[in-house]
């Protein structure tokens, strides 16, 4: 028999975490790894719109990544996982700020804060920061409650978010456009 999608198992609002507890549904951990999976969709969704091989393969990689942390968060840290899970390393982080640095250097100094916008892909990039971010505030939420987090979790998340911010500015600038600076209006 072919493995199904439908389990049934959470017709009455709980959910399975790795290692067998069942939660509900609402549980902040519940939140926090749909987060990340909300995020890895936007990811998708940005390299769709791109045919750049070079961007493509990064944000693969960091899919590949944010699977890794979806894991990490849905496992009941009372419990021992059956399998072996994968797990992230100081390397992964550091990734991420050598491609930070990459783009960076190509980029013109920001003298502002920019708008997000300047094509589709970039407006789903920044749209995949702010994600990131939010997915980043429940993570420190379940800290804050004395929920377990990897602390390569969050430091992963956090570098995410910057490295989204530097790629949408990234794409703008490779496609010829330009940022759009915010201009406060101030009373006078």
């Amino acid at each position: 028999m072919a493995f199904r999608v439908y389990t049934k198992t959470g017709d009455k609002g709980t959910t399975g975490l790795i290692g067998g507890t069942r939660v509900g549904k609402d549980s902040i951990r519940i939140e926090a790894y749909g987060t990340v999976d909300e995020l890895n969709s936007y990811l998708g969704l940005g390299t769709d719109q791109l045919s750049d091989e070079q961007i493509n393969e990064w944000i693969l990689e960091i899919q590949d990544r944010l699977f890794t942390v979806g894991a990490s968060l849905a496992t009941d840290p009372e419990k021992a996982p059956k399998q072996k899970l994968p797990d992230l390393h100081a390397e992964d982080i550091s990734w991420l700020e050598q491609r930070i640095d990459e783009m960076d250097d190509e980029l013109p100094q920001m003298k502002s804060f920019i708008l997000p916008g300047g094509s589709i892909a970039a407006s789903t990039f920044h749209i995949a920061r702010c994600v990131c971010r939010r997915a980043e505030r429940i993570c420190v939420h379940m800290q804050s409650t004395n929920e377990f987090v990897a602390e390569d979790v969050l430091k992963y998340l956090n570098r995410l978010s910057d490295f989204l911010f530097v790629l949408a500015r990234y794409i703008v600038h490779k496609q010829g456009g330009k940022e759009i600076p915010w201009r406060p209006r101030l009373n006078a």
